[in-house]
């Protein structure tokens, strides 16, 4: 595997090369358009704010590129650098058996990740969120947050870690494979755990007080046949002032979820439209499609790391000279993205089409016009651009851009 060192530089080097390039674009668009509101937004959206929003935009932009630079150095210092080896040696002194020494080696490196990207993440929310108004988020709160996400990842990241690293070591050739099951075990019981175990630990969730609201949104839940355990309302507003509405849960354990910031912002029909549309996705099975191609994913990617980790010449070609299971998993989860990243625009594409459909699908059991004057309102106050790239778009948005979106949604509503 020779190849492989040159290959995977390239793919690093060329990927964030893509990005700030795409970057650009999408910077250059927003300033070309910062001085004049799509007519379309016109009557919404104020000279001013559509200003706010393309600044806001390209500021993330700029902190991005930080990012971006940050991220590629870290991938390529462990690797081919030489940073992985120099961890597994230093570890290795300690005269750990496996899978002990596996867990002290890839809990340093996520550790390193974590204090890599830590100065950058704080500069987000203290700095670009709150200079544009967003952030709410005390000090506080934050060391909060992050001692819980902490404590989340030890408990539960931990011993799956562990077995798995133990499954590597003693199972066989086909110890991916009860990976596998594993995992897809795992995964459904945290979906399953997660709103009302989890997440309360960061949030509180009260059912929605609004009487009348409760019992349209009962109303159109009957009318797209979907169960639930209830409507509740998330104190975002603790953390920032960003509105959003979610699902969350799986089986008969579904919940529907609004941010307070939500509340204040749309209006009772607005609000109806935006949840027919995420019910529109689980209607038509747009989240069974996603949750059956993260688990053939993760089928793939475990093949193939089953056998990457018999092969020597993958880890002398990303810098580690001696075998290990420990070894080959972070090699695998550093070395992967920066091959995945060129199918991007394939899975933005399918997204698009998911967010098309699930509009169409909120038309036909809410009221179009109620939807496109939900979703220009999310635009304004979340500041997100109105005047994208179309090649940036086309790459990296999950959802359509917000003129597509709005005027075919309009054209709906007067058919």
């Amino acid at each position: 595997m020779g190849w492989l060192t040159p290959l995977f530089v390239l793919a690093v080097l060329a990927g964030a090369a893509i990005e700030l390039w795409l970057g650009e674009r999408q910077r250059a668009a927003v300033v070309r358009h910062r001085g004049v509101v799509p007519e379309p937004f016109a009557a919404s959206v104020s000279a001013d704010q559509h200003a706010r929003s393309a600044d806001y935009t390209i500021a993330k932009l700029r902190l991005g590129r930080i990012g971006l630079g940050v991220d590629a150095a870290l991938v390529l210092g462990l690797t081919v650098g030489g940073g992985l080896a120099a961890l597994d040696a230093l570890w290795s002194r300690a005269h750990l058996a496996e899978p002990w020494l596996g867990l002290a080696v890839i809990a340093s490196v996520a550790l390193m990740a974590r204090l890599v990207s830590l100065p950058l993440a704080l500069w987000r929310t203290f700095g670009l969120e709150a200079r544009f108004g967003f952030n709410r988020t005390t000090a506080a709160l934050y060391l909060a947050d992050l001692a819980r996400s902490l404590a989340l990842t030890v408990v539960l990241g931990g011993p799956l870690l562990f077995a798995t690293l133990l499954l590597m070591a003693r199972a066989g050739r086909w110890w991916w494979l009860a990976a596998w099951f594993m995992w897809i075990a795992v995964m459904l019981g945290v979906a399953w755990a997660w709103p009302a175990f989890i997440a309360p630990l960061f949030n509180r969730f009260s059912p929605l007080a609004d009487e009348a609201l409760r019992q349209r949104i009962e109303a159109l839940l009957e009318r797209c046949g979907f169960a639930s355990r209830g409507v509740f309302v998330v104190d975002s507003s603790r953390r920032s002032s960003h509105g959003n509405a979610y699902f969350t849960g799986i089986g008969r354990h579904k919940r529907i979820v609004f941010f307070d910031t939500l509340l204040g912002t749309l209006g009772p029909g607005e609000l109806e439209a935006v949840l027919a549309h995420e019910l529109g996705h689980f209607r038509l099975k747009h989240v069974r499609q996603r949750l059956l191609i993260s688990v053939a994913a993760a089928f793939a990617g475990l093949a193939l790391l089953g056998w990457l980790a018999t092969q020597d010449a993958f880890y002398r070609a990303l810098g580690v000279p001696t075998p290990s299971p420990h070894a080959a998993l972070v090699l695998f989860v550093l070395a992967v993205p920066a091959f995945t990243f060129f199918v991007t625009p394939l899975a933005s594409l399918w997204s698009r089409r998911h967010e098309f459909e699930a509009d169409a699908f909120a038309t036909r059991h809410a009221s179009a016009t109620e939807l496109a004057t939900a979703l220009v309102k999310l635009h304004r106050d979340n500041a997100s651009t109105l005047t994208p790239d179309p090649v940036y778009v086309a790459f990296y948005y999950s959802h359509p851009p917000p003129l597509v979106r709005i005027t075919r949604l309009r054209e709906q509503s007067q058919a």
